[in-house]
């Protein structure tokens, strides 16, 4: 099959969760031609997050119903966004930059910005793949109503563990939290929210080494101590595992500036070390990754982003004249 080329975009903006959108609306009200490309429905993580608390300006919103208004605002100033995988990102001798997807299709554009989030960390152990979808999920709101009064494990310590197995207790009729550590990182809020709902017990400095069942599934976690070095068997009807996010910077098909987690590096632009290459949200290193801080990165990348292709157009016009 033969690749289809299209041109005629200013920027091409890959990823549409909270970031993506807020990029591709600062871009239409900055008068750019954009077109965001993303894998599924618009909204990113929004959509397996059931409740938000923390977005300025809601007190409470679905994750989905949020989604849904920032896709609208987004196509309300111009935004084009379509359904299509992007497999690589490269940038020319020219400059330019061409975003090929699994369609078959090359996008060309002289500025994008890379907004794809990252993907789950798997925990790598015996068992996970093969319960995947039959008692191992990555996503509490996508999969905890088929769980209905089992006795379940979240394995983690962060935001992400922490939020995900209170959700899971309107399901569960015990949630076990399963952390390595003897404390966690999530936010002190989300802590005491899980030490008072008496679904939920936390099993300390504990290690998942194994995921073990039958042909219906999962049916127990072979656990070791972190300090003890003691084994335990943890009987489960199904595992939730939140250890963390990898990057989605693999895309990128040239060398540019990381932090040892692979995430981009950028400058107050939210520009990456490839010239007219920008990131932003989760994509990018930074202290904390929430909703409030990929919106902001996104402004300010379409901001810069517009200043960069006023640069870009005063120099060729500066080339060009004798």
């Amino acid at each position: 099959m033969t690749e289809s080329v299209v041109d005629g975009y200013d920027l091409l903006i890959v990823g549409a969760g909270p970031a993506g959108l807020c990029a591709a609306m600062y871009a239409g009200r900055g008068m750019l031609k954009a077109l965001v490309l993303e894998r599924g429905a618009p909204g990113g993580e929004l959509l397996n997050t059931d409740v938000i608390e923390d977005y300025i300006g809601f007190t409470t919103i679905k994750g989905w119903e949020l989604a849904e208004r920032m896709a609208e605002h987004a196509r309300h100033f111009g935004a084009e966004i379509v359904t299509d995988t992007v497999e690589s990102i490269r940038r020319t001798a020219q400059g330019t930059f061409e975003v090929t997807t699994a369609r078959e299709r090359v996008y060309r554009a002289p500025a994008v910005i890379l907004t794809a989030g990252g993907t789950p960390i798997k925990l790598g152990v015996p068992g996970e793949r093969d319960y995947a979808g039959r008692g191992v999920s990555y996503c509490a709101v996508c999969d905890g109503a088929f769980f209905k009064g089992e006795v379940l494990a979240v394995v983690g310590g962060g935001d992400a563990a922490v939020e995900e197995a209170e959700y899971l207790t309107r399901y569960a009729s015990k949630v076990y939290i399963v952390h390595r550590r003897a404390e966690f990182r999530a936010s002190k809020i989300l802590q005491e929210r899980a030490f008072a709902n008496a679904k939920i017990d936390v099993l300390w400095n504990r290690r998942v080494v194994a995921i073990a069942g039958t042909e219906r599934g999962v049916d127990h976690l072979d656990l070791v101590d972190t300090v003890t070095e003691e084994p335990s068997t943890l009987p489960v009807g199904g595992v939730f595992i939140f250890v963390g996010f990898r990057p989605n910077a693999g895309l990128v098909k040239e060398h540019f500036k990381h932090d040892p987690n692979g995430y981009l590096i950028t400058d107050e632009r939210m520009m990456t070390s490839i010239p007219g290459l920008f990131a932003a949200g989760d994509v990018r290193s930074q202290l904390t990754r929430q909703i409030t801080t990929a919106v902001g990165d996104a402004t300010t990348a379409a901001i810069a982003v517009e200043k960069y292709l006023a640069a870009r157009r005063e120099h060729e016009r500066a080339v060009v004249t004798p």
